[in-house]
């Protein structure tokens, strides 16, 4: 089990950015329909982060710090590419952008690999 539980508190972030939404909505700048994407995009950048907290030690059966930094990089590309479909932003190019991400991420996970 790990020694510091971040369950309780990534839910808080969440609970944070969603409030950041609403209140962006409220002024005007973003649409309803954009609140949830904007908290996934934001709460993959809080994963990044996360990761980076945890690289300094895992424990025996936890999930490593480049496997939690990959699934931030996912999680917030995902908010991003459905923020910017919101607003029709780049429509032709996201399904490209996203597997930019993907592909990226796959090379990433090779060359650290190919090193050991």
């Amino acid at each position: 089990m790990a020694k510091k539980p971040v369950g309780l508190l990534s839910f808080g972030i969440l609970v944070l950015l969603t409030a950041l939404g609403l209140a962006m909505w409220s002024a005007g700048l973003i649409g309803l329909a954009e609140i949830p994407s904007l908290a996934i995009a934001l709460f993959g950048i809080w994963i990044m982060v996360l990761a980076g907290i945890r690289s300094s030690k895992t424990e025996k059966h936890e999930r490593s710090a480049f496997s939690t930094f990959s699934w931030g990089v996912l999680i917030s590309a995902v908010g991003t590419v459905w923020f910017l479909s919101n607003r029709q932003i780049l429509v032709g190019y996201l399904p490209a952008i996203f597997l930019f991400v993907i592909g990226i991420m796959i090379v990433t996970a090779a060359l650290r690999y190919w090193k050991k």
